[in-house]
């Protein structure tokens, strides 16, 4: 009886130490659990995604980049946008003294400047006007020339078209809504302003004689408002005097005048119909005195007013 109490004994300790072992095979899963749970760092596979950023600052180092030079070197020259985003730059004044012929394209897609075709007179100091057909219309310039002609962006190449009635520098020309090109005032190539005007007709190809400005003036500015009139301002001097051309009647008249006189400013058609003027010079010839002053021209009052509140 003892020896069966014994071998029952070592069976029963037998049973529980297996089963202790089952357990202890069962709850080492937990430990393997550890490395899947590794896996969800390894989701972090998404890091890389830091490294787009980098390829993406090429792409706009590139188009910051430089728009290069032009082929020929030159100043008081023109550039005018042409209908299909490319600027046409035409004549200026030459290192060497001389007033070029030559004429460039700019190709904003290519971000280049490239040869086109030559004027057929050298020019600084002149007008240029894009037309509603997609052509440009260059006139005047430096010793008051009275020639003008016609560049066609198609062909590429400069063609002459009738001459003005009066020859001129540093004329005004404006496109207006029935599109002829008011040309306005200009020097005589003696430092004299002229106080005719003329009209470009793109039909005829030829110019004639409009309204006189009721002030001779060059290094002025004359900007189509929106009711399709012209406001003309300044003018060497300088001029604080301004008037309106009304392409109805063909005549200048006088509007209100400028807070201060300058040349060589700037103005600029705004969304709300009035006309912004900056600086320009306040002495004769712009000897230096610079301006940073600004106003407002209201067509609605047709006088200046300040910028500020």
């Amino acid at each position: 009886m003892d020896v069966n109490l014994a071998a029952k004994r070592l069976l029963v300790g037998l049973s529980v130490t297996l089963l202790l072992a089952g357990c202890g095979s069962a709850a080492t899963p937990s430990p393997s659990a550890t490395p899947v749970a590794s896996a969800a760092p390894s989701v972090a596979v998404a890091t890389p995604t830091p490294t787009v950023p980098p390829t993406a600052t090429p792409a706009q180092t590139t188009g910051a980049g430089a728009s290069g030079s032009m082929t020929t070197a030159r100043d008081r020259h023109t550039a005018t946008r042409l209908a299909d985003g490319r600027v046409l730059v035409a004549g200026g004044h030459e290192e060497s003294g001389n007033a070029a012929t030559s004429a460039e394209l700019y190709d904003p897609k290519s971000v280049t400047f490239s040869p086109t075709g030559s004027m057929s007179t050298g020019r600084y100091l002149h007008a240029a006007a894009l037309l509603t057909d997609g052509s440009v219309l260059v006139l005047g310039g430096e010793n008051a020339t009275a020639r003008a002609e016609l560049y066609d962006p198609k062909t590429g190449t400069f063609h002459p078209t009738g001459a003005m009635a009066t020859g001129r520098s540093i004329p005004t020309a404006t496109l207006l809504r029935d599109g002829r090109i008011l040309v306005a005032g200009g020097d005589d190539g003696s430092d004299n302003g002229i106080a005719s005007a003329e009209l470009y007709d793109p039909k005829t190809g030829t110019f004639h004689p409009t309204g006189s400005m009721v002030t001779a003036r060059f290094l002025h500015t004359a900007t189509l408002l929106l009711d399709g009139r012209v406001l003309v301002a300044g003018g060497y001097g300088p001029l604080a005097t301004a008037e309106i051309y009304d392409p109805k009647t063909g005549t200048f008249r006088p509007t209100g005048s400028m807070a201060t006189a300058r040349e060589n400013h700037a103005a600029t058609l705004l969304a709300d119909r009035r006309v912004l003027i900056t600086g320009g010079d306040a002495t004769i010839g712009g000897s230096g005195n610079v301006l940073a002053s600004a106003e407002l021209y209201d067509p609605t009052t047709g006088s200046f007013g300040p910028t500020g509140p």
